[in-house]
């Protein structure tokens, strides 16, 4: 299989900004989070597990600043898989109206595949897909 990549974009709104006037870390992890998950439903499509789940942000680096108004624009790849679990970069750049767009973020996230059983609880399972 190629690697697997997905785009998602989001815009800082005042509810993202924290008390200095960018953007909230937090706020950022969770975006971060959320490419992360895009790209893991591409990586798992035809597969025979429900889904997947966050195990760890292993790193997060914040390189730039982000300010209100900017867009921010994530890129997430699959950079290797295992058994059950697989790893993914996601890189975010800040894109202002009078800036180019900038590195502003880099993370590397291991997400687990998932299935529900009989009862209802999910357990990890074997996705069958390689990078």
């Amino acid at each position: 299989m190629s690697s697997v990549s997905a785009k998602y974009s989001q815009f800082v709104m005042p509810d993202h900004i924290n008390v200095v006037g960018t953007l909230f870390g937090g706020q950022m992890i969770a975006w971060v989070d959320l490419a992360a998950a895009k790209v893991a439903h591409r990586f798992l499509k035809g597969t025979d597990v429900d889904g997947s789940v966050t195990r760890t942000i292993d790193q997060v680096e914040f390189k730039e600043p982000v300010y209100l108004g900017d867009w921010v624009n994530f890129t997430a790849t699959i950079i290797d898989a295992g058994t059950t679990s697989f790893k993914i970069q996601v890189d975010a750049y800040a894109e202002g109206r009078h800036k180019a767009p900038r590195l502003a973020c880099v993370a590397t996230l291991v997400m687990v595949s998932v299935k529900k059983d009989s009862q209802g609880q999910y357990h990890k399972t074997p996705h069958g897909q390689s990078c």
